[in-house]
């Protein structure tokens, strides 16, 4: 069989395939199922892996009327890409970024007193803040006592900031029977009613799983996170996810074959003896471009595969820094053959979230794992 062609600019057999035709999909069912609320797009932290300037312009495209990020340089980045949307950035973030913050026109969450000054410092006119509500997550935000003091403090830097939006975050929205989700909803509500005429306008509290499972939670916008990537954000809310396409698909290329005997071992540790001849395909990637060094060899969860030739084959031993193994028996098999780890080969499929049950955790990690020296291959969409 001859090698596909090489989707790299660099030659690398091993990518991430990325589906903006998916991305502008899933923010699409997102925007339905919540509406009339409006849709911020989350692309922090490279958009979970799948690259924030090509996911931030198919989610504008897609109709999401803001943009969610991390950190100020991730705000900076997009805004260096000639994005205009309104970039929210979530936490408060050293004072020696507020002037990068100002002069890009990212909007700053506050939750304390120090920061609305600090910030109240740097800002010339009109700089729109959301006040962050701490309801139960126990991460950030300004205790729901105070909300109505901070509130005060910041409107008494007009014009130059502006209290524009009030927002919290749910701890257990995957769960949607979860009890922690009326509490917190609760809580919020009576800061709202305490704040009556002072309240802003605008208020925001879904995450995806809120989106998808949680119609209170929903109020002026909700901010989409992973859904926009296609993958569940938990087992909770798994049967609300069906009309969800994944946009990343990790993929390779065989780039060694070799036949083993019965008895031998692979890898290090030696972990995985084969009790047949069999063939070895070797895969060239590993633990160092986010595919966790110990997914072939958990003994009490179902084997990894990997997909070639429209089937599964399984990873064999410990996954190592450049480099994964997989048996497959008789199968004829190539150098150069196409390899799928996450995504679709014939009618198999394997799923971030598959990966994640197996590992313990959760799909968010598996994609925001895979490395930056994996390129990232753009399709559909405008191909930017």
């Amino acid at each position: 069989m001859s090698a596909p062609p090489n989707p790299t600019t660099h030659g690398r057999w091993a990518w991430a395939k990325i589906d903006l035709d998916a991305i502008e999909h899933n923010l699409a069912i997102v925007r339905d199922r919540v509406a009339p609320a409006a849709v911020w797009a989350v692309v922090k932290a490279d958009g979970y892996g799948h690259g924030s300037v090509p996911v931030a312009r198919a989610a504008v495209r897609a109709g999401a009327a803001g943009l969610c990020v991390a950190l100020v340089e991730e705000g900076v980045e997009l805004r260096a890409a000639g994005i205009d949307a309104p970039i929210l950035v979530f936490g408060e973030q050293p004072t020696s970024q507020l002037d990068d913050l100002v002069v890009h026109d990212l909007i700053p969450t506050v939750y304390t007193d120090s920061y609305a000054d600090a910030l109240a410092t740097r800002a010339v006119r009109g700089v729109a803040v959301h006040v962050n509500v701490d309801t139960g997550m126990q991460r950030v935000g300004v205790e729901p006592r105070s909300a109505a003091g901070l509130l005060a403090r910041v409107r008494s830097h007009e014009p130059r900031l502006l209290a524009a939006a009030i927002y919290t975050h749910l701890a257990c929205a995957d769960d949607p029977d979860h009890p922690a989700n009326d509490q917190q909803l609760t809580t919020f509500d009576r800061v709202l009613e305490d704040l009556g005429e002072a309240c802003p306008v605008v208020v925001h509290v879904g995450n995806s799983a809120a989106a998808l499972a949680l119609p209170r939670a929903h109020r002026s916008f909700v901010r989409a996170g992973i859904a926009l990537y296609g993958i569940s954000p938990g087992t909770g809310v798994d049967d609300l996810c069906g009309a969800l396409r994944p946009a990343m698909s990790l993929e390779a290329r065989v780039s060694f074959v070799k036949r083993v005997s019965a008895g031998s071992s692979v890898s290090y540790g030696w972990r995985h003896r084969f009790d047949r001849e069999t063939t070895v395909a070797t895969v060239p990637l590993g633990y160092a471009d986010g595919v966790p060094r110990r997914l072939g060899t958990l003994p009490d969860r179902p084997g990894a595969d990997v997909l070639i030739g429209g089937r599964r084959h399984p990873i064999v031993g410990v996954v190592t820094m450049d480099q994964l193994m997989v048996d497959v028996g008789d199968h004829e098999v190539e150098i150069g053959e196409p390899v799928v780890l996450i995504g679709r080969q014939g009618e198999e499929a394997i799923r971030a979230e598959e990966w994640a049950d197996r590992l313990g955790t959760i799909g968010y990690e598996i994609v925001c794992g895979i490395g930056g020296r994996i390129p990232r291959v753009l399709v559909g969409g405008d191909g930017r």
